[in-house]
């Protein structure tokens, strides 16, 4: 009898064992297939998260520009104008701006690394027709950190740049039958200094661009009109928002606001171009 009772409480102790251990086990398995099920619901949409909000997937219609040649530091604008037209002379699509500090300087060149650049500046140089130079890195210029901080910025940056020129005698080279007077100068400088290449001419600049509804202009768009007796694209500004936009008018004038509403500029408008993505936030 004492035998028999000790058989079965070893069997109740033996299956009480069995039953912590099966349900260790399901624990165990329970917090593991939990882990897992969590660690793939992570890996499935934590990628469409960032893909979603990552201004990175947004492009641009320009290419951007590479390394650049900065000259000069004059107090005087007509020293940078005189500078600016002896190296476009050398057809090397040279510009002014105003730098933050108060001075003028000049700008020119688009190269796929510093070595070239530093070696036409060298010869520049020999050459006398620069002295001292700056090579840019197009890594700092805003276009670059536009890929990762969105466009809203990069539109900004331009128009920022554009008012710069706000006030200044309008000097871009001159005119010509073919082109008129030289305002898509002004919108070649200011997308430059902020890192895309736009094409020389305001007929290309509006080729290569994206159309635009007008109601659909943003900040940093270009608007663009059209000579009323040679039908063709004769004229172009930077729209600033509100309905205004800057642009250099002609000879002899100062760059200037003006608004798309004026009866002129109504009357000869002949579209709008964006060079960054249609769906690009502002």
């Amino acid at each position: 009898m004492v035998e028999s009772l000790r058989r079965q409480n070893s069997w109740v102790t033996s299956v009480k064992e069995r039953n912590r251990f099966t349900n260790g086990l399901h624990f165990v398995s329970t917090l593991l297939f939990a882990f897992l099920f969590l660690f793939a619901s992570c890996s499935k949409h934590a990628p469409v998260t960032l893909m979603e909000a990552s201004p990175a997937t947004e492009q641009m219609s320009v290419p951007k520009t590479g390394f650049v040649i900065q000259v000069g530091a004059f107090r005087s604008l007509d020293n940078a104008v005189r500078l600016t037209l002896s190296l476009n002379e050398e057809n090397l699509g040279a510009y002014y701006f105003k730098h933050e500090s108060g001075l003028y300087k000049v700008r020119f060149g688009s190269y796929l690394s510093q070595a070239p650049a530093k070696e036409n500046a060298e010869r520049l140089k020999d050459a006398g027709l620069i002295q001292e130079y700056f090579i840019v890195n197009p890594g700092s210029l805003p276009a670059s950190r536009a890929l990762h901080s969105g466009f809203g910025l990069l539109r900004q940056e331009i128009v920022d740049r554009a008012l710069s020129y706000l006030g200044l005698p309008y000097r871009w080279g001159g005119y010509t039958p073919e082109t008129g007077f030289d305002c898509s100068g002004l919108t070649m400088a200011v997308y430059s200094l902020v890192g895309l290449d736009l094409p020389r001419t305001s007929q290309a600049q509006f080729r290569s661009g994206t159309p635009v509804q007008k109601n659909s202009i943003r900040r940093g768009d270009l608007v663009f009109f059209q000579n009323p007796r040679r039908n063709r694209i004769s004229h172009v500004g930077i729209y600033t928002g509100d309905g205004n936009f800057i642009h250099a008018p002609g000879e002899n004038k100062l760059i200037r606001i003006d608004s798309l509403s004026d009866e002129y500029f109504q009357e000869n408008f002949a579209g709008a171009r964006t060079y960054l993505s249609p769906g690009s936030r502002d």
